[in-house]
């Protein structure tokens, strides 16, 4: 082997031992998002919770999550990735530890608000890592990537959580999650390497509010951030929620057969992540996947409000597509990274993804209240005319945000029509 083949050699070992190892807390991320559906029974018999309890338990995660991005993307572009990880990882163990050994709610609410709070970097930083390491055109096909083997992590959260839940316990589950999560935090600290020495000399703390500023100025941010309230808390609403209470009060299905029925969309999902990840370079246009995705996605919960209830192949069937429909998120996520001049790219991504995880919030929030407005049953089982309710509300609140998204600017065709993008002032 030649002593530049051997160089290439290495180059490549190091981008994927990277990649990989950013795509390791991407997955314990997923899972402990998408946790609650799977054990909602289990945690409401054991503690107590309400319907409402439920939600906030659930969507505490994604508020936390949501109200650190701004900080994060200063963080992100003051000290870089590195530092941001290791320190959510950190926080992330305490948060698992906290929730496994929680013995009321407000105790597992506060243990899950630690998670939501650890985690809120691992998808923002690897996607900073990507936009300075990586050529370009290659960024939503990286993100695809991340988000389809980071997937792995909501599968994780369905037959197999279920699976240790009946074996050891969630709160045992809980704790195995928290070890993994310190390993993973060690790999962090070796295999990552911050670039940004340079620009934490350079940018003190008044010039990082400014360039928050003047993300929040960039023609559309606004109109893709409308977007992103739906884009991921759809997904959520469902794999990581209310579909497994909606598999056992209307179907009779007991821990394990959710975890398997709840797996269908996690798998078609990983899949779908990475179809639609190159879609914008074969198509041409951000804009047009992401339209035809949420579009559909929007259909399918529409139908399922309207018909409430399935045969067993028909609900096999309405997962597994209800899981590749809503996988457009990489192509969102590249869109936005257009926007943005290189050096606001990590300000600009978590101001955008404080979006998706405070839709998230609001959905899964709302939904609690909105299904605890309805009689309870004597096994305390929900009513179908609830989970109706949500699905169709989830719908219209998607096709609302796609008709605002459709007026923003999509750097791609403008620079296929010879128009010069737009950049944050």
């Amino acid at each position: 082997m030649s002593i530049q083949n051997a160089v290439r050699t290495a180059i490549s070992g190091a981008a994927i031992t990277l990649v990989a190892t950013l795509v390791s807390i991407y997955i314990v991320s997923q899972f402990l998002r998408n946790s609650i559906g799977v054990i909602a029974p289990n945690l409401a018999s054991d503690l107590d919770l309400s319907p409402a309890g439920i939600g906030l338990l659930s969507s505490v995660f994604f508020l936390a999550f949501a109200a650190v991005q701004i900080p994060l993307g200063m963080a992100l572009d003051r000290f870089g990735p590195r530092i941001c990880l290791v320190v959510g990882a950190a926080i992330t163990v305490i948060g698992a530890v906290v929730f496994a050994c929680a013995a009321s709610p407000g105790v597992l609410i506060f243990g899950r608000a630690l998670l939501g709070l650890g985690t809120a970097g691992s998808f923002m930083a690897p996607l900073a890592i990507y936009a300075r390491r990586f050529p370009p055109d290659r960024f939503a096909t990286l993100a695809g990537l991340q988000v389809g083997i980071g997937t792995l992590g909501a599968l994780l959260a369905t037959a197999p959580l279920a699976f240790s839940t009946a074996t050891i316990g969630w709160r045992g589950s809980f704790l195995g999650v928290a070890a993994v999560t310190f390993l993973i935090g060690l790999l962090i600290a070796v295999v990552v390497k911050d670039d940004a020495a340079s620009a934490r000399s350079r940018e003190t703390l008044r010039e990082s509010l400014s360039g928050i500023v003047a993300v929040l100025r960039t023609p559309s941010v606004v109109r893709l951030f409308v977007m992103n309230l739906v884009a991921y808390s759809t997904f959520g609403l469902i794999v990581g929620l209310w579909g497994g209470p909606y598999l056992t009060h209307i179907y009779g299905y007991d821990l394990e057969q959710r975890g398997s029925f709840l797996l269908i969309p996690v798998l078609t999902q990983i899949v779908g992540s990475m179809v639609w990840g190159p879609l914008d370079r074969l198509t041409g246009s951000h804009k047009l996947p992401v339209v035809v995705g949420a579009g559909t996605t929007a259909a399918g919960l529409g139908y399922l409000a309207l018909v409430g209830t399935l045969t067993p192949f028909m609900l096999v069937a309405w997962f597994a597509a209800f899981g590749f429909l809503s996988a457009y998120v990489p192509v969102l996520v590249a869109h936005g990274k257009a926007l943005f001049s290189p050096h606001q790219v990590g300000r600009g991504l978590t101001v955008l993804n404080m979006g998706t995880m405070g839709g998230t919030f609001l959905a899964q929030a709302i939904s609690g209240f909105v299904i605890g407005m309805f009689p309870t049953g004597p096994d305390g089982a929900y009513e179908l005319v609830a989970y109706r309710l949500v699905f169709a509300l989830q719908a219209g609140f998607i096709l609302l945000t796609t008709l605002v998204y459709l007026g923003s600017c999509d750097p791609m065709t403008d620079r296929a029509a010879g128009a010069k993008p737009a950049l944050p002032a």
